[in-house]
């Protein structure tokens, strides 16, 4: 196949969900305008940050864009008089910041190609359209019984992924959609594997999984060829959108907020428990589920794009579970994503944020007590529990399902094999950013903890209950050395000597002068001498001591002078 022959390109290593932050570090004036330079930053990882220069104009270009999606964004207003001012500048810029962490934090808006070639232009300067357009048309000359009816723009959220509506030549009233997609960084079958894995999908035949027509893989992109659904997903019938209507006017502001009935939240959540199932107990990995990919065919659901996990595309949902290490293979992340999608069927829109603290009144305790079994605090610290003992609770154990076809799905041995390394490869790339994730925050608790008013204040107050201790300490350990240094130089001027004889007088040579009788002894003269101290005393001692001296402790003496000779 021609199809075939394209070159090959490798897998995109760039996980495009992985989110952006934006935050302005300055702005300069450059003649009749001004410039904002903004460090946007990928992931948690400072290293992986670069710089981009905006201005106003560009800011308010991207919001026309994307009034697409109905939403409010906060973007300040323009003003042409004054907007130099140097008050007003700082001010702008206060408000454009707002606008950045609205447009970063918002889940669709954060992953659709406007947000993305605003913040990262170097990565996302591709137009996907033409690049599938030129792999479509490379496949429709080996297959000329397709033809093109018309493009499908943005109907889905991904950025490498395009769709287009067709149709069989001889069958003209017959719609089918054909979707096209780059490799993913999540790729780790070979490349033989994955193109017989990809063709072996339309032969999988099973009640809640749609079928397949046609689909075909090379080195760096897949095609895969399904009926066309006027009915739409699971999402068009919850938001009330038309199947054809671009992702972000169809889901990111819907006019009426309302979920589905009972019945149909627990006959469409047995379905796709019972699809889980089926793929975990054959070994195939999903990780893919949200409502998007659930179509409707009548009162039943089917599972769309099984492909994905083959292709190594990123889950719609991979930042939120990312978030939780406990989630951390791919039957944890399809039940994660099981929850997200109980939540917008009960309540006709998704979670403010996970985890979920509280939950609005349900049409049956027994949905709630599901959702606290995946989307709260305690079951995201947990771990998921497993699809066969969701089957067993209250709100799916009594559905009866009507539909009798037995599935069918025959994976060779070998290939049992590679897709099973291929989903501990996926799971160890997920654990590692989970790793990531979970240092940083830990870092950044520490870093704020640290930095807080009341920390501060805890870290003077011991630091002057340290500094009086060691202030203490230090004058008791100088009058210790002190002490010492006087009883060393007492013992040092007053040598001790034994007491001895008198001398007898000699005989020999006696005179007519008489000896000199002995003088007394002298009284110790007053020594005003500070005494020396140790080598290692201190010049503290040495300052108290002389301040401490006082004169009149000193003895008066009297010294008798019995130097002049005596005649008897």
């Amino acid at each position: 196949m021609a199809f075939m022959e394209k070159p090959p390109a490798g897998k995109v290593l760039l996980d495009d969900t992985v989110p952006l932050t934006a935050q302005i570090e300055a702005s300069q004036s450059l003649h009749s305008h001004t410039e904002y330079i903004i460090r946007v930053q990928r992931g948690v990882s400072t290293e992986n940050s670069w710089q981009i220069v905006r201005r106003y104009s560009d800011f308010d270009l991207l919001n026309n864009s994307l009034q697409i999606s109905a939403l409010s964004l906060p973007l300040p207003p323009k003003k042409l008089i004054g907007n130099m001012e140097r008050e007003f500048i700082a001010e702008r810029q206060k408000g454009l910041q707002a606008y950045l962490d609205v447009i970063t934090t918002h889940h669709i808006l954060s992953n659709c190609e406007l947000v993305k070639k605003f913040l990262d232009p170097n990565s996302y300067s591709v137009n996907y359209t033409e690049i599938a357009l030129q792999h479509v048309s490379m496949f429709f000359r080996s297959e000329p019984k397709w033809e093109v009816v018309e493009p499908l723009k943005d109907i889905g959220w991904r950025i490498r992924k395009k769709y287009f509506l067709m149709k069989i030549k001889n069958q003209p009233k017959e719609r089918l959609v054909l979707s096209w997609a780059d490799l993913g960084p999540d790729k780790y079958l070979s490349d033989r594997d994955l193109q017989y894995a990809v063709k072996l999908l339309s032969s999988c035949s099973h009640p809640y999984i749609y079928k397949i027509t046609f689909a075909t893989a090379n080195e760096s992109s897949a095609l895969v060829i399904r009926p066309f659904s006027e009915k739409g997903t699971l999402k068009d019938l919850i938001y009330k959108a038309k199947p054809k209507d671009p992702f972000l006017k169809k889901y990111c502001n819907p006019k009426k907020i309302q979920g589905l009935e009972l019945q149909q939240i627990k006959t469409y959540g047995r379905q796709i428990l019972e699809v889980l199932k089926f793929l975990h107990e054959k070994g195939f990995p999903y990780g893919h589920l949200h409502s998007a990919n659930v179509m409707l065919d009548g009162d039943t659901c089917k599972l769309l794009d099984l492909e994905n996990s083959l292709l190594g595309l990123p889950s719609f949902y991979r930042s939120y579970f990312s978030q939780f290490r406990k989630i951390n293979t791919l039957e944890g992340v399809d039940v994660h994503c099981f929850g997200h999608l109980l939540y917008e069927m009960t309540y006709g829109r998704p979670p403010d944020t996970i985890p979920v603290e509280s939950f609005p009144p349900a049409p049956s305790v027994f949905v709630v007590s599901v959702l606290e079994s995946i989307l709260t605090c305690e079951a995201l610290k947990n771990g998921m529990p497993a699809v066969s003992r969701l089957l067993q609770m209250p709100l799916f154990s009594d559905v009866l399902l009507t539909n009798s076809e037995k599935p069918q799905f025959k994976i060779p041995t070998k290939l049992k094999e590679a897709l099973k390394i291929s989903k501990e490869c996926i799971e160890k790339r997920l654990t590692e950013e989970q790793k990531l994730i979970h240092q940083h925050r830990r870092l950044t608790r520490a870093q704020s903890h640290h930095g807080s008013e009341e920390e501060k204040k805890k870290r003077k107050i011991l630091a002057r209950k340290k500094s009086k201790r060691s202030a203490n300490e230090s004058g008791e350990e100088h009058s210790a050395k002190y002490s010492n240094s006087n009883n060393s130089g007492s013992g040092a001027s007053s040598p001790l000597t034994s007491p001895s004889s008198p001398t007898p007088p000699s005989t020999a040579g006696a005179s007519s002068i008489p000896p000199a009788p002995p003088l007394p002894p002298a009284a110790p003269a007053p020594s005003t001498e500070v005494p020396t101290s140790q080598p290692d005393a201190s010049r503290g001692a040495l300052l108290s001591s002389i301040q401490n001296f006082q004169k009149g402790t000193l003895k008066k003496t009297q010294t008798c002078d019995y130097s002049a000779p005596r005649i008897s």
